[in-house]
């Protein structure tokens, strides 16, 4: 772990080095801070103005706090370490952080065939959200849609741009774009126009995706037409400016409109009946054939199942607690893991000492780490035995009931191990899951063992076909059972341990 003033001098240097948040040197001077906010003017402001720094002229310890999310320090489980790189013409980062997959190959064995399995590294700060995704290897193996820049990119004005004022329209239109057609348009990682209406300061939604699986969402729960700028509480909105982003996610139809898929509810058995019943599959994996999905950062959803959030707590109340500045007490804006920031997260709330808050957190993350690993664990092994069988002969449609079990556990597994605070933010909920996915994986391997199992969920038949293409022969039509004939269990990986 670094210390703070190490921090500090690898900020310098990266401002040093020309790299931008919006728009401007990643750590300005002091008095370059005390220049901008003599010069504050808040009709500088207006429903087009895109640049935090110009926010920074009216705001300036709110942009001050902003900027330190270039800030890279490690918790135990989370967070991101500054490795420095020699830049490349293809990629001119110089500090990059930890890969994932080099760190546990395992993820590596379940994401076969997906772009994942060829690069995925721990996160950095919003400052870095969108030059990180504009370099990731996984534009090299995979042409990605426009749709990504929905949440690496300020949007909200781009949208009205290209929507002639209409913001769905240019929502609808930045989709349908190439990822590197759309790279062209945006400058900023997300911003503060992004969160807050100009003048008011008030808390804003601007992304349509989740508009639309907000209203979904309320529907299943029957309450009609849901808005949620017009609907929703302040409290509300402290989670939902959040949760724009850090969500569950597909992109639908040849269109690659993002979508919530909420219309069932939030939970993980809700959001994986709505992809069985669409048939929906991000990739048939390389080594069983099973249709499979990735999870990506579902932090919302899971947040909602939580004690906090049942208590009233919401993402900003941790992530972004008051700070003072000076003589201004503000929200910080320097978002980061509250384990990072105890005293100002945990301790208006909970008694006990800093180091006392930090090791309940621990605690209750080594658990989950370790349930995560048997589940890891579980999913290779399911995926070695259908693969396995696969080789031995048995056919697409033998393998029907194992593979949908993959599918099952996989997504499972990859539900709450992609959310971002290692079982936190829902600890029964997110080691249930993960002892869900065991389940499944141990059934996958006992239908391919003994064809009078019967699992314990209905078996969905996923097609395997690439979209467009006609259904693979032998496929039992969409939503009907089967079991499968026996294939030995192979030996499943050893659980690693967390970095310290």
């Amino acid at each position: 772990m670094t210390s703070k003033r190490t921090r500090r001098s690898l900020a310098a240097l990266a401002a040093a080095a020309g790299l931008a948040v919006g728009g401007s040197a990643v750590l300005a001077s002091a008095a370059e801070q005390s220049a901008k906010q003599q010069k504050a003017n808040a009709s500088e402001i207006t429903e087009t103005t895109v640049d935090p720094a110009i926010w920074g002229k009216q705001f300036p310890a709110q942009y001050q706090t902003y900027l330190e999310t270039t800030d890279q320090q490690r918790t135990r489980y989370g967070g991101s370490e500054a490795l420095p790189r020699t830049p490349t013409e293809a990629d001119p980062r110089s500090v990059v952080t930890q890969s994932k997959i080099d760190e546990d190959p395992r993820l590596k064995k379940i994401w076969n065939g997906y772009a994942f399995s060829v690069d995925f590294r721990e996160e950095r700060g919003h400052a870095y959200m969108l030059e990180d995704q504009t370099y990731t290897k996984r534009q090299q193996v995979v042409q990605q849609p426009g749709t990504c820049m929905n949440c690496h990119a300020s949007v909200a004005v781009l949208y009205k741009q290209l929507g002639n004022g209409d913001a769905t329209k240019g929502f609808e239109k930045l989709n349908q774009m190439t990822y590197q057609e759309a790279r062209k348009l945006v400058t900023h990682p997300v911003a503060c126009i992004d969160c807050h209406e100009p003048g008011s300061m008030k808390l804003r939604v601007t992304r349509i995706a989740f508009m639309e699986g907000m209203k979904a969402l309320k529907a299943s729960q029957g309450v009609k037409d849901y808005d949620v700028n017009r609907d929703a509480s302040q409290k509300e909105m402290r989670a939902f400016v959040c949760g724009q982003c850090h969500d569950e996610y597909y992109f639908k139809g040849p269109e690659k409109r993002l979508v919530y898929p909420w219309a069932k509810g939030l939970q993980v058995e809700k959001i994986m009946e709505y992809y069985d019943e669409a048939g929906f599959k991000d990739w048939v994996h390389k080594d069983s054939g099973a249709p499979v999905l990735k999870a990506q950062h579902p932090e919302f959803e899971l947040w909602n199942q939580g004690s906090h959030a049942r208590a009233g707590v919401v993402c900003a109340d941790c992530h972004m607690p008051d700070v003072k500045v000076g003589d201004e007490t503000i929200s910080d804006h320097w978002v980061r893991s509250p384990l990072l920031n105890v005293k100002a997260a945990c301790l208006k709330c909970h008694k006990g000492t800093e180091q006392e808050m930090k090791d309940r957190a621990e605690a209750i993350q080594d658990k989950f780490f370790a349930m995560r690993n048997k589940a890891l664990d579980a999913t290779v092994a399911l995926i070695e035995d259908i693969a396995a069988a696969k080789a031995a002969g048995k056919s697409d449609a033998e393998l029907v009931a194992p593979r949908y079990l993959q599918r099952r556990a996989q997504f499972y597994f990859d539900f709450a191990e992609a959310e971002n605070s290692t079982g936190f933010h829902a600890p029964q909920e997110s080691t249930r899951i993960m002892g869900e996915a065991i389940d499944y994986a141990r059934q996958g391997q006992l239908t391919l063992r003994d064809p009078r199992f019967k699992p314990t969920v209905k078996v969905v038949s996923i097609s395997t076909a690439a979209p467009g293409a006609a259904a693979q022969p032998g496929q039992p039509p969409s939503g009907t059972a089967a079991q499968q004939p026996a294939q030995q269990q192979l030996t499943p990986l050893n659980p690693r341990e967390p970095k310290r």
